[in-house]
């Protein structure tokens, strides 16, 4: 009998995405096969691309992944409370449930899996090879964190997952953002809009977006749509006087840095954030240059500042609820979805190298 094959890209190295055919793994016990509806694209995507993000091995991409169960192990299927035919989010980190770092909640530093095993980002030639987004089928294996996608929310739309888990918890969570908050975001991108979603849904009072430039103004308008207070463009305008001038004097409670490749930003987070502020630096900058920066306010302020990297699976969960309740606009952004003969042109657009505005949500549906 001839195996069954699903097709995928394969990121052979740095800009080259070749397709291939890939053997279906038929499942054990406690693991499972599901058929890719929709995977969502973000930075790291391009990362891998370029190689910006090196990985010295061949591998399929893809980490923001919706699909329908195909096939499912008995163990695997009681103890993610699923079955053939549901539909599922994926988790981009595997944990394996014994190390401290499981047991604490912490599994994004899993001691068997870690950072450098994660979905869209395992070797291809690690069998079964379907680790990725970008392709028809992908395997889930014993250790892999799966959510039940409610039934009326579109697979599409149910991507956003990933980008809006991360914004409940790096824009609530982590920092404890509570009600009446004045809340500074910093990046008006899927990220940035997610986290105005999520202070807003937890009562925050005030909050402003910042981008930079024309390329950001759609998404600043956008920004009011999903409630924000304020939006400054920082190419035109002061941040902390335009904070000031809205709230009557007020800085942030809280400041959550989302933006990428943007050095000043940093410094801008500490100016905006009040005495005894928190200040949430999710955003990654690919240089150690932090212009603009007088360190010396975070000791005078008496400032918090956190890290935040991943998301965990309550933040998850709520956003999967988020979703599907529609109280935010999620599904009028900007968007572009493509099958698997468009990903490489889509993973250009998204970060900027194609003409046009990047999309805010860019989907693969393989």
């Amino acid at each position: 009998m001839t195996a069954r094959t699903a097709r995928a890209l394969v990121l052979e190295e740095p800009r080259r995405l070749v397709a291939r055919d890939l053997p279906v793994p038929e499942v054990a016990d406690d693991d499972a096969v599901v058929r890719v509806e929709a995977c969502g694209l973000c930075g790291t995507d391009h990362e891998q691309y370029t190689g910006a993000l090196p990985a010295g091995f061949a591998f399929v991409p893809g980490h923001e992944t919706v699909g329908t169960v195909e096939a499912i192990g008995p163990v695997a299927s009681e103890r993610w409370g699923v079955g053939v035919g549901d539909r599922i989010a994926v988790e981009v980190f595997q944990r394996c449930g014994a190390c401290r770092f499981c047991q604490s909640g912490e599994y994004r530093r899993c001691e068997r899996h870690g950072l450098g095993d994660m979905y869209g980002f395992i070797p291809v030639d690690k069998a079964p090879g379907l680790w990725g987004g970008y392709a028809e089928m992908q395997y889930v294996g014993p250790d892999a964190v799966v959510h039940r996608v409610p039934d009326r929310l579109d697979p599409v739309l149910a991507t956003l997952f990933n980008p809006l888990g991360a914004g409940i918890r790096w824009g609530v969570t982590v920092p404890g953002t509570g009600k009446g908050d004045v809340v500074a975001i910093l990046g008006p991108g899927i990220r940035g809009l997610s986290a105005l979603a999520a202070v807003r849904d937890a009562g925050a009072g005030f909050v402003m977006v910042t981008g930079h430039g024309a390329g950001d103004a759609p998404r600043l308008e956008a920004a009011r749509r999903f409630g924000a207070d304020l939006v400054v463009d920082v190419a035109e305008e002061d941040p902390v006087k335009a904070l000031r001038s809205a709230t009557g004097g007020t800085l942030a409670d809280v400041v959550v840095d989302v933006t990428a490749k943007a050095p000043a930003a940093f410094a801008q987070a500490i100016a905006l954030a009040r005495e005894g502020g928190t200040v949430v630096y999710a955003g990654t900058r690919g240089t150690g240059e932090t212009p603009g920066l007088w360190p010396d306010l975070i000791v005078y302020k008496e400032l918090r500042i956190l890290g935040a990297l991943g998301v965990d699976a309550p933040a998850y969960a709520k956003a999967l609820e988020m979703l599907a309740s529609r109280r935010f606009p999620f599904e009028d952004l900007p968007r572009r979805v493509e099958g698997l003969d468009g990903a490489e042109a889509l993973v250009q657009a998204m970060a900027g190298e194609a003409d046009g505005a990047p999309p805010v949500h860019g989907v693969l549906t393989p």
